[in-house]
């Protein structure tokens, strides 16, 4: 089993995922996929990044990728917004989705100082 599925951060990130894939499942979301399409996108970025950055021989290299996995972050919490403005996403959705993504880029941060630390 590869090391990065340990990582509860990376848990968090795919389950965040996950959860976009459902919420935007619906008839409603269908009609405008180009913003479905680009909040999939940016939220399978997240896990995928943390993967890719904890597989990696070097420091700098992996703290390169978590941190795309925290731009990733910002653009899936950015297009929620909007999915949000446009009446695609209920506000008690919006809102929970908003609190795990804050609470993911709480523990990317820590994950990005505790890495920088041992450069």
């Amino acid at each position: 089993m590869a090391s990065y599925r340990k990582l509860k951060v990376w848990q968090d990130g795919k389950a965040l995922a996950v959860k976009v894939y459902r919420l935007t499942q619906s008839e409603q979301w269908n009609a405008d996929w180009g913003l479905r399409d680009q909040l999939r996108r940016s939220a399978v970025s997240v896990p995928s990044n943390i993967a890719e950055g904890d597989a990696r021989n070097s420091q700098k290299d992996s703290i390169r990728f978590f941190q795309t996995a925290l731009g990733s972050l910002a653009e899936a919490s950015t297009q929620s917004e909007i999915a949000k403005d446009i009446g695609y996403l209920e506000s008690k959705n919006h809102t929970a989705l908003q609190e795990e993504m804050h609470d993911l880029e709480r523990k990317l941060g820590a994950l990005v100082k505790s890495r920088k630390a041992t450069l």
